[in-house]
């Protein structure tokens, strides 16, 4: 008797359940773009020099960099802050590719926030804290990912409208948006589909602790009503 009142209390809503599930599957997809090195690459024809890129990193056969005063040849796959890439960084992170990781990194940080917090109302751990709050929880968990569908957009549409400059890697004819970049695509149309369903679990919580807050004060009146009543 004791074990049913203990687990008869609210369970999670399916939006929150769909919601957890669209931004896992969008986290993972994310975190996937976010480490691979496949955002650009060059056609396999074209025998270029560069092969492909990342938001982290840089592959190269043989390059040479036409404005270093040395001979020297890049080569292999290194990480962009490497002592490899030291004299030629500026030119692999110009400013625009700089916002694009910088608006990715915290796409990444808010979508798996938001997944501790919704596995937390899932689990219903710690269970008051939980019932009390949970409210707020979900208002956090869509401000995260919405705010991380919005970041996800800036980035997608910064990096896809300038991969081709010929400020940056020379050629741009050779090269194309490799799968990264799709993954990062699937992740925002994720994220933003999660950010929906989200939307929805706010609202009909906020519903519930408004409906439980107006019977609760119902069957227990202030002073001030209860005398009216009684004047009544």
């Amino acid at each position: 008797m004791e074990e049913e009142q203990k687990n008869n209390y609210p369970k999670a809503s399916k939006y929150l359940v769909n919601g957890a599930f669209l931004t896992y599957i969008a986290g993972l997809l994310l975190m996937i773009a976010f480490c691979s090195p496949y955002w650009v690459k060059s056609f396999d024809d074209t025998f270029s020099e560069f092969k492909n890129m990342g938001l982290w990193e840089y592959c190269f056969d043989q390059f040479r960099y036409p404005y270093y005063q040395f001979d020297h040849k890049f080569d292999g796959c290194h990480h962009v802050f490497s002592q490899e890439y030291y004299v030629i960084r500026e030119w692999l992170l110009p400013p625009w590719l700089m916002a694009v990781q910088a608006f990715v990194t915290m796409s990444f940080l808010l979508s798996f926030g938001a997944q501790v917090i919704m596995a937390m109302q899932l689990c219903r751990w710690p269970l008051k804290f939980i019932l009390q709050y949970e409210w707020v929880l979900s208002a956090i968990d869509f401000l995260c990912v919405i705010t991380t569908t919005v970041f996800m957009f800036f980035a997608i549409a910064v990096f896809g409208g300038s991969h081709t400059r010929r400020d940056w890697l020379m050629y741009p004819n050779f090269n194309y948006l490799c799968w990264s970049y799709g993954l990062a695509c699937l992740s925002f149309f994720f994220h933003g589909f999660a950010a929906i369903s989200l939307y929805k679990e706010a609202r009909l919580s906020y519903e519930k602790r408004r409906e439980s807050k107006n019977l609760i004060m119902q069957m227990h009146p202030r002073p001030h009503q209860r005398s009216g009543w009684n004047m009544q």
